[in-house]
């Protein structure tokens, strides 16, 4: 993980919102992907990820938990990434 001081900014407009988010479990899962991952990704998933935090905080987090599938058209091997993560999370035990 690259020191947070070290990344562009987008990176770190990036981190913020992820951070920052209108739900509290959102931002103990969100967070902590972006700071973990948001340096090792590619431009495109850049994109993906600044599309994801479009979409609402509780569908989000409803795809996260398994209450509610995941839209085709928003499964992209990102979100899978970001799912896998908030599976793992405490938050939504």
């Amino acid at each position: 993980m690259e020191r947070q001081e070290n990344l562009d900014p987008r990176r770190k407009r990036l981190i913020f919102r992820s951070d920052h988010r209108g739900m509290r479990e959102m931002d103990l899962i969100l967070g902590p992907f972006a700071r973990t991952h948001i340096a090792g990704l590619t431009g495109e998933e850049l994109d993906h990820y600044e599309s994801l935090l479009e979409i609402p905080d509780a569908d989000l987090f409803h795809w996260i938990t398994g209450e509610k599938p995941v839209p085709e058209a928003f499964l992209t091997p990102l979100l899978t990434k970001v799912l896998a993560f908030g599976r793992g999370r405490s938050v939504i035990r």
